[in-house]
This record gives structure tokens, C-alpha cells and sequence, in this order.
């Protein structure tokens, strides 16, 4: 087994694949029919010669990812024919501690090689580099915490995480603009003083 060094691979502060999640994770609009149980409470829908033309009932629209709860995606598959042995007793670690809804997990050592039944950290980080060379996992800006690729694995509904994802990030955008314009008001603040002081 080729040894596949982890700290060759680029560092991220936010998930790498999630931007790519949000564009293809396929959606699909489904309807939901809910109907009383008790038959006396279905009102019927009669015409003018008392033909019956239909049934009350109520309908809930509502968004699915047709995947919904899978923990690996057969659409990327291919991702893991190049897996060595080492990176699926890796990845077997990581479904372990896989939170639900959440595009990262924390690693430990310890724990992984006691899942994996390693010996050597060597087997462990060859496993873990070769999982980020096949774009599975990528690595944070920390050294003990690592990012899913969604399209790839994902413990939970990807439709709410990615609607989750792109919230966050426009509040996040709206939270910079607020800021700027804080900024900009204190420094439009200052330069009207200044210009009173000289005068």
C-alpha cells in the first residue's frame, strides 16, 4: 500500500464541496394529500344535479432530496474504486462518528485506530489522505477536524442542510454589509469632525 501523506492536501476554513452540493443535489417537489380518517368527516363536492365532483382534502407541498437518508450516494459511487484498504476502514471510522445534519466531523486518532484496528498512525493517515485525494473528506483549518463531501456521504436530508447552508451564508453576507456600513458611517463621522476641528 502507497502511503498518502495528509498534510500535502490544502487546508479549508469552510467546507470545499458545498458550494457544488447546493447545485446538484436534486430536488424534487412532491405533494402530500391528507385526508380525514373518519369517512363522516370527508365533505363531498356535488354538482347543481347532485353529482358527486369531488372530495375535501388537504395538501402539504413539500420538498425532498430524492436520496433522502442514505449515507453513500450510489450517483458517486465511483468516488471509492480507487479506496485503499486502509482509506474504507477509515471511512468505516468516520460513518461512525458522522453527526447527523452536520458537513464535518471531529477525528481522533485514538478512537480510529482502535475502530480500524490499526496499530500504526501511518495506516491511519494513509487512509485519511487517500479519502481526500478521492475528494470524500477534505481537511479543515484544523488538524483534528475534517469536511464530508455531501454529494458524496451525508447522515441526514441534504435539502435541509443545503437550504441550512445558503441561509447562513446570506446572513453572513448581510452581517459583512451591516458591518461596512458601521464602518463607513464611523469614518464619515470622523472626517465631518475633522473638518469642524479645522475650521
Amino acid at each position: 500500500m502507497k502511503y498518502s501523506k495528509v498534510t500535502i492536501h490544502e487546508q479549508f476554513k469552510e467546507n470545499p464541496f458545498v458550494e457544488k452540493a447546493i447545485q446538484d443535489i436534486r430536488i424534487v417537489k412532491k405533494t402530500q394529500v391528507i385526508r380525514p380518517k373518519n369517512r363522516d368527516e370527508i365533505q363531498m363536492i356535488t354538482s347543481t344535479d347532485g353529482e358527486i365532483t369531488g372530495y375535501t382534502a388537504f395538501t402539504r407541498f413539500i420538498e425532498v432530496d430524492e436520496e433522502r437518508f442514505a449515507k453513500v450516494y450510489l450517483s458517486q459511487f465511483a468516488s471509492f474504486w480507487e479506496l485503499s484498504r486502509a482509506a474504507i476502514r477509515v471511512f468505516s471510522y468516520i460513518l461512525s462518528v458522522l453527526k447527523p445534519k452536520q458537513d464535518s466531523f471531529i477525528f481522533k486518532m485514538d478512537d480510529c485506530l482502535g475502530h480500524t484496528k490499526y496499530k500504526h498512525k501511518k495506516d491511519v493517515l494513509s487512509g485519511l489522505g487517500n479519502l481526500i485525494e478521492c475528494n470524500i473528506i477534505a481537511r479543515s483549518n484544523y488538524d483534528w477536524e475534517y469536511f464530508i463531501n455531501p454529494l458524496v456521504v451525508f447522515n441526514g436530508d441534504r435539502v435541509a442542510f443545503t437550504k441550512m447552508y445558503v441561509k447562513k451564508k446570506k446572513d453572513k453576507e448581510k452581517s459583512d454589509i451591516n458591518q461596512l456600513d458601521l464602518f463607513q458611517q464611523e469614518a464619515l463621522e470622523l472626517s465631518e469632525q475633522g473638518h469642524k476641528n479645522i475650521g
